[in-house]
């Protein structure tokens, strides 16, 4: 019986394989990922929203909007610090209920007594696409250490004033502290008010350092342009201490812990420093009694913008190439202005 010989491939037809197979993945791989990117937005979306619903059940039930903190002065002395921003106050309407009666706002944030609060991860509040979601934990000077949870969704407190103090001037944002703002105050329209923005976590903020806001622009009226708020950023390494960690403390109504200003477009880079690091920056923090201007800028993974939650509910992508005066009177609740969704 004769012998059967099978051919095999060649060394160049093996080779021709796989360049087709390497070219394949090539063309597939850009489409599996902006899939799972376009996946990663659309739960992001679903998040804001959750949110949404959240601040319009607090508002129903409340009668106002959740302050950013809340203080207490007797005199012109801060005696009482709620320091529980505006995400620990909307728990119960994220049906985190149980939470939400296990900590308690009489104490301080970093308080022993709530520890496994602050500590908690929320899935609402992280964004897919965020690459540090991880709980932050730190020491403080006498050796203390506390783990508190990240989130990527910021509350808008304005453009750059953001606190005057005791009876200082309200700011132009939708929360703040001592205040409890209502929708029906949002006379610019809730279609034409940010509430929420992403964040990144993890975001170096440089805080408590007043020196750092020239004279000139410390004013609750006066508004600096991008180019110098970059200006002031820049400089403000020397006048501030090492960069704080924003965005790590989801239970902490200071601004570069859980909210954002519109001084700076969405995913604008402002460098500070030699190496220069990606920074935000607060004058002072609210619950030291301020004044605090700040600029902490919306930003996300998302490619070429930023998911923004509106007072009416609606979630919308926010073009990092909106023009700055388009974002700012998006940003406030009573400026007069009307910006088409062409602008952005």
């Amino acid at each position: 019986m004769g012998t059967t010989h099978r051919r095999g491939f060649t060394l160049i037809e093996l080779l021709v394989v796989i360049a087709i197979i390497a070219v394949l993945i090539a063309l597939l791989l850009p489409a599996v990922q902006a899939a799972r990117e376009a996946a990663r937005r659309m739960q992001c979306i679903n998040n804001l929203k959750q949110l949404g619903l959240a601040v319009h059940n607090y508002e129903s039930t409340n009668g106002t909007l959740p302050p950013q903190q809340i203080l207490g002065y007797k005199g012109s002395t801060i005696i009482f610090k709620s320091q529980w921003g505006v995400t620990s106050r909307l728990a119960p309407f994220l049906e985190l209920g149980p939470l939400y009666n296990s900590l308690n706002m009489i104490l301080k944030t970093s308080d022993p007594s709530n520890s496994t609060v602050v500590s908690t991860s929320i899935k609402t509040l992280i964004c897919p696409s965020e690459i540090q979601p991880q709980p932050y934990t730190s020491t403080n000077s006498s050796g203390v250490t506390s783990t508190y949870a990240v989130s990527n969704y910021g509350w808008c407190v304005g453009d750059w004033y953001v606190f005057g103090g005791q009876n200082g001037t309200p700011n132009r944002g939708a929360f703040g502290v001592n205040r409890s703002k209502t929708f029906a105050g949002l006379t610019d329209g809730l279609s034409q008010t940010m509430l929420t923005a992403e964040v990144k976590t993890y975001q170096p903020a440089y805080h408590d350092c007043p020196g750092a806001i020239p004279a000139n622009w410390a004013s609750p009226t006066v508004v600096p342009d991008p180019t110098t708020v970059l200006s002031i950023v820049a400089s403000a390494s020397s006048a501030c201490k090492a960069p704080a960690v924003g965005h790590a403390k989801w239970c902490n109504g200071n601004t570069f812990l859980d909210a954002f200003t519109t001084a700076l477009t969405p995913n604008t880079k402002s460098p500070s420093g030699a190496p220069p690091v990606d920074v935000d920056l607060c004058s002072e923090d609210e619950d030291d009694g301020g004044p605090t201007y700040s600029s902490v800028t919306s930003r996300s993974y998302h490619p070429g913008g930023v998911n923004t939650l509106f007072a009416d509910g609606s979630v919308r992508f926010i073009k990092e190439t909106i023009q700055w005066q388009a974002w700012r009177a998006l940003g406030s609740v009573a400026g007069g202005e009307v910006v088409s969704s062409d602008s952005y």
